[in-house]
């Protein structure tokens, strides 16, 4: 089996590199920053313009009806380059699941979010807290009598503090009969569930990368930075640190891309396995983990430094912090792995039944 990225998912993830890499830079950066601006319409219409906001919607929707691992490499992309704005959000969670609903109220949205670029955001009871919901035309709400769109004009913003600089958090609240009714509560939770599977997968997407941009930060500076007339990076132990981060990068990043690769696309009312929701879990894990450490050793390369606002490491540990805290956070997706291990059985057989009917193992029972 081949589980390389096909060379047109590697040239579209190129593309969006090359434009973050222009417009997302540190001044762009502090520059919002100092502003107190989370949301850059002319960096977001760029984005848009390739196409980014389609990538997993369906083609009959008017998107390029791509996957997961399309669109993996993109949030990668977006976390390397600490992007304030929330594309990972809007394309690859809110819009799919406007996708998702039935009626002409959110095939209209949809629509209209595609051709103009209008910014859609989800209040979702694992991520209440909306990134740039001053800069959202309409917004997503779960209430008793199923998930409403509601217009920006119709809903109370209130800002929220935040320990990321570069994002703005706002919680989001409307009249309960305020907009157009676009799931009733039974399709509600499954469209809630399956949005948090994709949420979850490609946030870990972006700690991978944010994980990478912070060694690349600690590279640069160790090959710069002189003591005793050599670079500091000649230091045994400053490769060992980075040696360590790298690696744990390394094993985080081939399950973020199986979890992209193999998330499902569950028909309506179908739940989804105990072992489908282990390996999202297990990929944002991993994710947050290395990217902790990264930054964390970013912090230590860079030594006193790395304290200050002189350089951008604050930027990406923050983000690190933030990202890793989405989507129920490291407690809730722990539990969702001990459930796969405390209630299916753990054999290679379960796991991959041609090894059990060559070998003729037998399942692996868990007993009391």
């Amino acid at each position: 089996m081949n589980f390389a990225f096909s060379e047109e998912q590697t040239m579209m993830a190129d593309v969006v590199r090359e434009l973050l890499a222009r417009e997302c830079g540190s001044a762009a950066l502090r520059g919002q920053m100092s502003a107190a601006c989370s949301f850059d319409r002319e960096r977001w219409r760029k984005l848009l313009e390739l196409g980014l906001s389609g990538v997993l919607v369906p083609e009959d929707a008017g998107g390029l009806g791509l996957g997961g691992a399309d669109f993996v490499q993109i949030a990668e992309a977006c976390g390397h380059a600490c992007l304030p704005e929330p594309l990972v959000d809007h394309a690859g969670v809110v819009l799919p699941l406007l996708a998702d609903c039935e009626g002409e109220t959110a095939r209209a949205a949809l629509t209209q979010s595609l051709e103009t670029g209008a910014l859609i955001a989800l209040a979702h009871p694992q991520t209440p807290w909306i990134v740039a919901a001053n800069a959202a035309s309409a917004f997503v709400l779960p209430g008793p009598d199923g998930l409403r769109l509601v217009r920006s004009e119709e809903v109370r913003r209130v800002q929220q503090a935040g320990i990321d600089p570069l994002r703005q958090l706002f919680t989001v609240s409307g009249e309960p009969a305020a907009g157009a009714l676009i799931a009733a509560p039974g399709a509600m939770a499954a469209l809630l569930a399956r949005a948090a599977e994709r949420g979850a997968v490609f946030t870990a997407a972006e700690l991978v990368g944010l994980a990478q941009a912070c060694v690349d930060l600690a590279v640069a500076y160790a090959g710069e930075r002189r003591q005793f007339g050599r670079p500091i990076g000649a230091n045994q132990a400053i490769k060992h640190h980075l040696a360590s981060a790298q690696v744990k990068i390394e094993f985080a990043r081939p399950v973020v891309h199986a979890a992209a690769a193999l998330m499902p696309a569950l028909p309506e009312g179908v739940p989804q396995s105990v072992e489908s929701r282990a390996r999202v879990s297990h990929a944002l894990l991993a994710a947050g983990e290395a990217a902790t450490l990264a930054a964390r050793t970013t912090l230590q390369v860079h030594g006193a430094m790395g304290y200050s606002w002189e350089v951008d490491v604050h930027l990406y540990l923050k983000r690190a912090l933030s990202l890793t805290q989405r989507w129920g956070g490291p407690e809730h997706h722990r539990q969702r792995i001990a459930e796969r291990i405390l209630s299916a059985p753990l054999g290679p057989d379960r796991l991959f039944p041609q090894v059990a009917k060559v070998t003729g193992t037998t399942p692996m029972k868990r007993t009391a």
